[in-house]
């Protein structure tokens, strides 16, 4: 089973890197699959790369989703 987790960018970086918030906990990834990325918006990651922006109120889901299936 594969899972994605929505993170927040904070920062563009060089060669198609950006950083993202993962609930505080900071890491860069790819944005090579996604156009045109910007800062503020959130993104679904996997394997190191942001495969789908997403609007915050589904970002916000999923996290809410996530965390009740670790009760």
């Amino acid at each position: 089973m594969c899972l994605a987790i929505p993170a927040k960018i904070v920062e563009l970086l060089d060669n198609q890197m950006i950083q993202v918030d993962f609930s505080g906990n900071l890491r860069e990834v790819s944005a090579a699959l996604i156009d045109t990325p910007q800062v503020g918006e959130y993104v679904l990651v996997h394997a190191g790369f942001a495969i789908e922006i997403l609007d915050e109120q589904t970002a916000i889901q999923i996290k809410k989703d996530i965390e009740a299936l670790q009760q």
